[in-house]
C-alpha cells in the first residue's frame, strides 16, 4: 500500500515536558487508522502538528511523500477536533456554507454538497436552526459533515461518536467505512476501546509522550494472547489439571484452560478427544484492545514511577 502521511522523530516539548518524544510512525492511504492513549498522552499535540496548528521542535511530517506545508496542504485535511468550534448564533446551512468556502469550494458546490450530506444525515429541515438550539448528538453530526464536506484525502476524527444515540453513531460509522472506501484516509482517536476494535485497521498507543505500541489490531490481539481456551462440554467435572494445560476458571458448562509451555492446541484436543470428553465448541480466548490499553498503560507509568525514583 502506499503512505499518505508519515511522521518522523517528532519531538514537542512545553518547558520541561516532553509533549511528544520522538514519535514516528505511516499511515496508509484508504486506512482507518487508530490513535490511542490516555488523557495528557500527547494524541492532541500530535494531532495538531498533523494539521499544522502547532510545528514540531523537531522531526518531520511528510504528506503525499513530500514535506508538509500548512499553507498549501491544509486543504487536503478535514479535522473534527473533540472540543466543538462552531459560531452558536449562527443559521446552520450558512454556517456549512461558510466553512466550505473557506476550505476552496465554490459557492455552487458548496451548497450542492450541502443538500447531498444534509439530505444523506436526514438533516434537511436544520438548515435555518442555530447551533445553540441543537442537542449535542445533532451538533455533532452537523460537525461530521463540515468535517468532510470538502472531500479531503486524510480525515481526523477526534471522539467522533461522542453525544450520538446508537443509530446515528451506526449512521456515522457507515459513512465513515463508505469514505475509506473512496479513497479517504481516517486518523480515528477515541477513549472507546470497543470502537477502535471494530473500526480500526491499524493502531497506533502512545504515552507519556512515546509511542508505545504500533500495529494491525488483529497482530497486535495475537502478540498480547495468553494461550487461553474456551472448551465447551457438558462433562467439565471430569476435564482436570495435568501437564498439558491448568484450568483457569470453570462456570456453566464451559471450561477455561491455559495451555503449558511447550505443547500446542492440537495436543489439547487429542488428550481431550482420547479420554472421552464430548467436546461441543473449543475457542482460543485474544484479549480485548481495552484489557491491552490498560496493561500497557499502567506498566509504562510503573516505569515512568521507577525511572523518577532512582
Amino acid at each position: 500500500m502506499d503512505t499518505l502521511l508519515s511522521l518522523q522523530h517528532l519531538k514537542k516539548y512545553y518547558a520541561t515536558q516532553k509533549a511528544v518524544d520522538d514519535i514516528s510512525f505511516d499511515i496508509e492511504k484508504g486506512s482507518i487508522f487508530g490513535l490511542l492513549g490516555p488523557n495528557g498522552a500527547g494524541k492532541t499535540t500530535l494531532l495538531r502538528m498533523i494539521t499544522g496548528i502547532f510545528y514540531p521542535d523537531e522531526g518531520q511530517i511528510m504528506l503525499e511523500g513530500k514535506p508538509f506545508n500548512p499553507a498549501e496542504d491544509i486543504s487536503k485535511i478535514g479535522y473534527m477536533p473533540e472540543e466543538r468550534g462552531m459560531y452558536k448564533k449562527m443559521k446552520i446551512g450558512e454556517q456549512a456554507l461558510y466553512l466550505a468556502q473557506l476550505k476552496g469550494l465554490s459557492k455552487a458546490d458548496a451548497t450542492e454538497k450541502i443538500i447531498y450530506w444534509f439530505k444523506k444525515l436526514e438533516m434537511e429541515s436544520w438548515w435555518n436552526k442555530k447551533v445553540e438550539d441543537l442537542s449535542k448528538g445533532m451538533s455533532q453530526k452537523l460537525q461530521f459533515v463540515i468535517t468532510v464536506l470538502h472531500e479531503p484525502k486524510l480525515i481526523i476524527l477526534d471522539e467522533p461518536f461522542s453525544g450520538l444515540d446508537p443509530l446515528n453513531a451506526n449512521l456515522i460509522k457507515d459513512e465513515i467505512y463508505g469514505l475509506a472506501k473512496k479513497g479517504s484516509t481516517i486518523i480515528f482517536s477515541t477513549h472507546r476501546m470497543e470502537q477502535v476494535e471494530e473500526i480500526c485497521d491499524h493502531i497506533v498507543l502512545v504515552n507519556l509522550g512515546k509511542k508505545i505500541l504500533d500495529g494491525t489490531v488483529a497482530d497486535i490481539k495475537q502478540q498480547f494472547k495468553e494461550n487461553i481456551f474456551s472448551i465447551e462440554t457438558n462433562q467439565i467435572d471430569n476435564i482436570i489439571d495435568n501437564g498439558i494445560f491448568s484450568i483457569v476458571r470453570k462456570e456453566d458448562n464451559k471450561v477455561y484452560v491455559k495451555i503449558n509451555e511447550g505443547y500446542d492446541s492440537n495436543q489439547v484436543l487429542t488428550h481431550l478427544i482420547s479420554n472421552n470428553h464430548p467436546i461441543v465448541a473449543y475457542n482460543e480466548l485474544l484479549p480485548s484492545l481495552n484489557e491491552i490499553f490498560i496493561k500497557l498503560v499502567e506498566s509504562t507509568h510503573a516505569s515512568a514511577r521507577a525511572f523518577q525514583n532512582i
